[in-house]
C-alpha cells in the first residue's frame, strides 16, 4: 500500500509508547523517530511544531557512524 509513497522522514509516537508495534518496519528504516507522553486527542499544533523543531535540529546520518 506504500510502494508509491516516500519513506517518512519523522515518526510521531504518541501515548508515552516507545515502540513501533511493528508498524511499517522497512519504511522506517532512516525515519527519525519522536515519543511524547501526549494522547493523540490532545496533540495539537504546538506539540507538532516542538516535534518539527526537534526534528530540524537533528543530524541525519541515514545509518552511517
Amino acid at each position: 500500500m506504500t510502494k508509491n509513497l516516500d519513506d517518512p522522514d519523522l515518526l510521531i509516537r504518541t501515548s508515552g509508547e516507545i515502540r513501533l508495534s511493528n508498524f511499517m518496519l522497512w519504511q522506517l528504516a532512516y525515519t527519525e523517530f519522536w515519543f511524547t507522553d501526549v494522547l493523540w486527542p490532545d496533540f495539537d499544533e504546538e506539540h507538532f511544531v516542538e516535534a518539527i523543531e526537534a526534528f530540524q535540529g537533528r543530524q541525519r546520518r541515514f545509518g552511517g557512524v
